[in-house]
């Protein structure tokens, strides 16, 4: 069976500068990744028919800023999570409504954000009224508003302690340990010393790992993401442009993406998350499989998801990841499998996994510079999100 993604490709990609409390305006950043992205791809505004993204920079700014009118092509494949615009595009891409689509994902810091003025005695609004279901719509069975009411019950306010929770979990159900959660982050953080856009870039050792500050445990600081200003951003184009692109092109090989069902742990397999059902999704669209893989770019919000994911994805076993990245061998770059080889969202920063997906295009391009993987890798996979969304797509080159 032919899945619509095998009709796409990536042709370009592009990166801001990044940095903590730039001050930098969203826009600036936005058309930076954007016209980096368009110019990689061998094109020019003109060509872009189609434009998507999570709802950052409104893309009619950057339409008008490139002196293009490309219509949104940001909806259509509503259970990838963060990759929604990317898994739209492709779709978009492969039915003939565009043939070049430029997709952008821009962060800015909390700090860098202007807040309106709010009275500072009125009651701050429940958590869960983020996660209300819009009028019109029917909720699910059970989803992340369910779990978030619960979790505020049991004065659990942020996704530190949601994940702290799954954490703990998978520690007593299979003796993962804090210290091999810190060799992620020691991966991490050696990848990164060779990313010159990375915004952690000295050494960690292990003591420095399990000393840091406690945020919910088991997590720590360093198992936290390290919040930047910056922009990456992608263009997909159909298959057919491969041959005119001025780099390798990057197939889209599988997606896979989830809803949400069962949200945060409400699933009958928890600690597991939907992360397993993004996975199946995707191992079901492709004759290849997990022995395949040569790189994998995981989501690392928090250590713990990236181990969530090396289980989802079938690379380890159900309780195998902390064996499996211990001593931060096997997943080093001249490791078996090279794991976050840009430092991650730990040590790089926190771009919503649209940086994994950028450094995913590089290494198999054989264009990461000083973390090159060895051997040019040829099958990869990117994965983004944590508890009740997921999405991940294998790409080859």
């Amino acid at each position: 069976m032919s899945y619509f993604e095998k009709d796409a490709i990536i042709s370009g990609i592009g990166i801001s500068r990044i940095g903590r409390r730039t001050g930098i305006p969203g826009l600036d950043l936005t058309l930076e990744s954007v016209r980096a992205a368009i110019d990689d791809a061998g094109l020019s505004a003109g060509d872009i028919d189609g434009i998507a993204t999570l709802g950052d920079t409104p893309a009619a700014e950057v339409n008008a800023a490139l002196g293009i009118e490309a219509p949104d092509c940001g909806t259509g494949f509503s259970t990838g999570g963060l990759l929604n615009p990317v898994i739209s595009a492709c779709r978009a891409v492969s039915e003939g409504h565009a043939r070049h689509v430029v997709i952008y994902r821009t962060i800015q810091m909390l700090g860098g954000t202007v807040l309106a003025k709010q009275d500072e005695n009125a009651p701050a609004p429940p958590l869960a009224k983020m996660f209300e279901t819009p009028e019109g719509e029917t909720p699910p069975a059970v989803g992340p508003m369910d779990d978030v009411n619960d979790l505020v019950a049991a004065q659990a306010y942020s996704a530190a302690n949601w994940l702290a929770l799954v954490c703990r979990r998978h520690m007593e159900l299979y003796g993962t340990t804090k210290e091999q959660l810190g060799w992620l982050a020691i991966n991490s953080r050696r990848n990164a010393a060779l990313n010159p856009r990375a915004v952690y870039r000295d050494p960690l050792t292990m003591d420095d790992y399990l000393s840091a500050r406690p945020v919910s445990s088991p997590l720590g600081l360093l198992d936290c993401d390290v919040p930047i200003d910056g922009s990456i951003a992608l263009v997909v184009s159909a298959a057919s442009y491969a041959d005119d692109c001025p780099h390798r092109a990057v197939h889209v090989e599988a997606i896979g993406g989830s809803n949400g069902a069962g949200g945060w742990f409400h699933r009958p397999d928890y600690p597991k998350m939907a992360s397993v059902d993004a996975a199946a999704q995707l191992w079901a669209r492709t004759d290849l499989t997990p022995a395949d893989l040569h790189l994998a770019e995981l989501y690392d919000g928090f250590t713990f998801l990236a181990f969530a994911w090396l289980e989802a994805l079938g690379i380890c076993g159900d309780g195998e990841a902390g064996p499996f990245v211990e001593g931060a061998e096997r997943i080093a770059l001249n490791g078996a499998l090279p794991l976050n080889t840009y430092g991650g969202q730990l040590s790089a920063g926190r771009m919503h996994g649209y940086w994994l997906l950028h450094e995913t295009c590089l290494q198999l391009r054989g264009e990461a510079g000083e973390r090159q993987v060895p051997r040019r890798p040829e099958v990869a996979v990117a994965a983004v999100g944590g508890g009740p969304i997921a999405g991940c797509m294998l790409l080859t080159c």
